[in-house]
């Protein structure tokens, strides 16, 4: 009887130990090991009676799904400058005040979730606040997140000149290694940490780590004798490849020696190559002395041709939400991707957008499809789009704003206005051979060949409130040519504004346009989310950017998220009404990484501008008979 008690105890026992760890039919808990782990991204203005918004991705580090109930809250500090109006997450339940999210839905291990939290700014707001995110239960670790967030400060209309010079094909760790090497630089200056240039000297192929090497001809990628001039691919598929999508995040290591030219004088490893600044120093002396972005991307990801499409428009979309003149078998959520080819007009130069010859063709893709999406098709039919820029925001402004757009030749991919129907307006005439001849093209749209009407326009009183400036191949940093003369072009447009009647008044803006294959080590910010905003085409790349005005921050170092919407933005909020976006929103202007507004200070009175010396002076571009040609083909 005693051995059967002891019996029956033990196995009480037993079965209460068992209860605990899932013993006998009961089941327990699943046991995690790990984190969540919390990003926080924020786009919008952020300015005094504006909106901005905050996109919560709530990440499961652990080993197992989650179970039970996860809480996401939200904060800002300090308390009354912004005010959450409005949440949106996919399975979320949320209140507004406090901001505090919950959900049941089980989260996969290494799978994400996200919240969208857009907020009312204060008219009163300056300064800075921080939004501090939290996520508990489910099983995985708690984790907290803050974010400092810069107020979108106004120009209080300070700014009446905005000028973008549109340069191309370079990645920040490409072009600005010089920031970091002696004699131009230190490499104390480069880091992650406040006020260092987030520059980095090597990166990867695959597994293993390659040092970045010096171009030996600086910005040209040719021999002593200017041939055997070499070029990267940078298509979308050459994104995707550099990319390297680890399901999370670009791997930053699938940079392909097979996307050089293997017909062409091609180095080991040529996209992992830097200029050195011995040939850029311009630019190094630029970036010094004004206010110098590393944290600014490209918003597609492509070539030029759809990069000039954003930085004019802020979208590549084929046509209009619920349009019905769409190009055949296509809809809104359909981008042009790619470069045209085959589009050669009679006379043997190029012709693009509305001026495309009919066997054109160009690529497009669907950006509701998840990333990473590699289905590009050709697109069928007129590629002349029907579709608003930020030229519409700027005749219809009340006053009225005056723009312009310097580019090479009509036809080129550079030449972002020859694609929109509404500006261009082709001639009737042979199919190869059309012509631009709308109104607002003939106003506004400059064809300065080799020459630099820029200058000369400046020189004479008459600069627009909005300028886009593309320069001729040889001017344009692109790799392939043979001379290249950026730095000096630059300098030059910044030298004409600084010693003009209009310095007091302008932002320069110099950017450019995609990455030509060059590496770079920051993954980019894929909107790979359906919760927020879906186009899986967007982010692209860093790209360099330098702030020159007056009211520029001196010598700065600025880690704000911007991309080429956030230029569209910033000109936006210095001269149109709050929320005032392209075609009402939707695109990259309303939903922009940021506003450029790190990059100023307002309060400061305008200063005093510093010539420059840059190597080749005015005359040369002013006067120069050459055969103009574009900065690439690609």
């Amino acid at each position: 009887m005693m051995q059967r008690k002891l019996a029956l105890l033990s196995f009480c026992v037993i079965c209460l130990a068992g209860a605990l760890s899932g013993c006998g039919g009961v089941s327990g808990s699943t046991s995690h090991s790990g984190s969540w782990s919390i990003a926080l991204q924020q786009s919008g203005s952020f300015a005094p009676s504006q909106t901005g918004q905050y996109a919560i991705i709530v990440t499961n580090g652990s080993s197992a799904a989650t179970s039970g109930t996860i809480t996401v809250t939200d904060s800002f500090s300090p308390a009354g400058v912004f005010t959450a109006n409005s949440t949106f997450g996919s399975g979320w339940t949320c209140t507004l005040s406090p901001v505090s999210c919950t959900t049941s839905n089980s989260i996969a291990a290494g799978a994400n979730s996200t919240i969208t939290v857009n907020v009312n700014v204060a008219a009163s707001a300056s300064g800075t606040v921080t939004d501090q995110a939290t996520v508990s239960g489910g099983g995985p670790a708690s984790a907290t997140q803050p974010i400092q967030t810069q107020i979108g400060v106004g120009g209080g209309g300070k700014i009446q000149h905005v000028v973008i010079i549109f340069q191309e094909n370079r990645t920040t760790d490409n072009l600005f290694q010089g920031l970091c090497i002696a004699p131009l630089g230190n490499p104390n200056s480069c880091g992650t940490g406040p006020g260092l240039y987030n520059i980095q000297n090597y990166g990867y192929v695959g597994g293993t780590k390659v040092a970045l090497t010096p171009v030996a001809q600086g910005l040209i990628t040719c021999n002593k004798q200017g041939e055997n001039c070499y070029d990267l691919g940078h298509g979308h598929n050459g994104f995707l490849n550099d990319c390297d999508w680890n399901g999370t995040e670009c791997a930053m290591d699938g940079w392909n020696p097979n996307q050089c030219d293997p017909g062409a004088d091609c180095p080991a490893n040529p996209q992992l190559q830097y200029v050195p600044g011995s040939a850029d120093q311009l630019y190094i002396q630029l970036a010094q002395t004004y206010a110098f972005g590393d944290n600014m991307f490209q918003t597609n990801q492509g070539p030029s041709f759809v990069a000039h499409q954003y930085i004019f428009g802020g979208t590549s979309a084929v046509c209009l939400p619920g349009a019905t003149d769409c190009p055949p078998g296509t809809t809104s959520t359909d981008y042009l991707s790619g470069n045209p080819t085959n589009n050669d007009r009679a006379d043997g130069t190029p012709g693009v957008g509305c001026l495309a010859p009919p066997d054109s063709n160009v690529k497009y893709i669907d950006t509701s499809q998840p990333f990473p999406n590699g289905n590009e098709f050709e697109l069928g039919g007129s590629e002349c789009m029907d579709r608003p820029t930020l030229a519409d925001l700027l005749n219809n402004a009340n006053p009225l704003l005056t723009w312009r757009y310097y580019a090479t030749t009509d036809g080129d991919i550079w030449t972002a206005p020859d694609a929109i129907q509404e500006i261009c307006t082709p001639t009737t005439g042979p199919e190869d051979q059309l012509a631009c001849n709308g109104s607002q093209w003939n106003n506004n749209v400059v064809l300065e060949g080799s020459g630099a009407q820029i200058l000369t326009d400046i020189q004479g009183g008459n600069l627009a409130n909005v300028t886009w400036v593309v320069p001729d191949g040889p001017n344009s940093d692109h790799a392939g040519n043979s001379i290249d003369n950026g730095p000096s072009w630059v300098d030059n447009i910044v030298n004409a504004i600084g010693q003009s009647p209009f310095w007091s008044s302008t932002a320069i803006i110099v950017a450019w346009d995609d990455w030509g294959g060059w590496f770079d080590h920051v993954a980019p910010p894929i909107r790979n989310n359906p919760d927020s905003y879906p186009n899986s085409y967007e982010y692209g790349y860093r790209v360099p950017i330098i702030v020159i005005s007056p009211y520029g921050k001196p010598n700065y170092v600025s880690h704000q998220q911007n991309d080429f919407g956030s230029v569209l933005l910033f000109i936006e909020e210095q001269f149109l009404p709050p929320n005032t976006y392209i075609n009402g929103g939707g695109y990259a202007d309303s939903y922009a990484l940021g506003d450029l507004s790190d990059f100023f200070d307002f309060t400061q009175g305008a200063s005093k501008f510093q010539p420059l010396k840059p190597d080749v002076g005015p005359e040369v571009f002013i006067n120069s008979k050459a055969k103009p040609t574009p900065p690439d083909n690609d």
